[in-house]
């Protein structure tokens, strides 16, 4: 290798191994290609010897964040670029926890890592009915997300407060996306733009429990603007609940999540903890003490990361 080759090769890899740590996916995957010199014709060849069809389109699409990867093929065409492209086990699957959906729990209530999967099938269908890109030009500054737990251990509802910040111009609207827990009837949750904000189109899915609603703002922001907007989501449709967990598809912003217990209803540990992605074990296990008053514990993430986080309960 020449001497300035080199020097290139230098100055790539601290971006390659930036992008892995902080994704997004789309320009971690980019970064990775790069860095390795493949055409797309050459990646799609290497998967193909490996029995795993993927278009030079759909390749294209990922690494462009026109497009990201969900289902099942798609996820195991993710896991053999990273062998490849020489990436670390898990370093690009990392990136695509999915937006609001929670990960999957040893306990009989919580939902399994297949209905995951499906369910992002669905969120990418319901999306797609509502013309959204993927990219839909904000990033979260801050949010503060209040969960309420009901007297039957149901999950009755959370509302956000949410900060973003437009990163192109013309934005004019947020896709609040809900995943209910097992046995939740999507098309009885209510929709509540509380501030800011007001109610477009809402789809759900009644199998997976999945809902994506339009909220509306009423200017259209350019890139650089602040937004603050509250919105919520009425539900009780379903049994006990013993977590809540947040999807990062990006890392950035400030993260609150509070969750708040009837006081007939309270459950004998919490803990928060966080998963690389729905397939990786979850860690930062740590105990959280119930507050005396209020029946609410809470976690604080300064500087969100690709991923989960949430938080757990247990009743017995």
């Amino acid at each position: 290798m020449r001497l300035g080759e080199r020097q290139m090769e230098a100055e790539r890899t601290p971006t390659l191994e930036t992008a892995l740590r902080t994704g997004p996916f789309h320009v971690a995957l980019r970064a990775a290609i790069a860095a390795r010199r493949l055409p797309l014709h050459r990646v799609q060849h290497h998967l193909s010897r490996q029995g795993i069809k993927v278009g030079v389109t759909s390749l294209s699409y990922w690494q462009q964040g026109a497009r990201r990867p969900q289902r099942n093929e798609s996820m195991r065409a993710v896991r053999a670029l990273e062998d490849i492209l020489e990436l670390p086990e898990e370093s690009l699957i990392r990136l695509l926890g999915h937006h609001e959906t929670p990960s999957s729990s040893q306990r009989p209530a919580a939902r399994s890592y297949r209905s995951l999967v499906e369910a992002s099938g669905v969120l990418e269908r319901l999306l797609t009915e509502l013309e959204s890109p993927l990219d839909g030009g904000l990033h979260t500054v801050g949010h503060v997300e209040r969960v309420r737990i009901g007297m039957h251990r149901e999950l009755l509802g959370r509302d956000s407060q949410h900060i973003v910040r437009a990163h192109r111009d013309g934005v004019d609207r947020y896709l609040a996306i809900y995943h209910g827990d097992p046995g939740c009837s999507p098309k009885d949750v209510a929709v509540q733009a509380m501030e800011n904000c007001r109610t477009g189109r809402v789809r759900w899915d009644v199998g997976t429990g999945v809902l994506v609603a339009e909220l509306l703002f009423d200017a259209r922001l350019r890139a650089g603007d602040t937004h603050l907007f509250r919105y919520g989501f009425e539900d009780g449709t379903a049994g006990a609940s013993t977590e809540y967990v947040r999807g990062f598809s990006f890392a950035g912003g400030q993260y609150t999540l509070q969750v708040r217990f009837a006081d007939d209803a309270l459950p004998v540990r919490c803990h928060r903890f966080t998963q690389q992605s729905t397939a990786a074990p979850r860690r930062g296990r740590q105990e959280l003490t119930l507050s005396g008053h209020h029946r609410s514990v809470h976690v604080v993430e300064p500087q969100v990361r690709a991923g989960l986080l949430g938080i757990g309960w247990d009743w017995d």
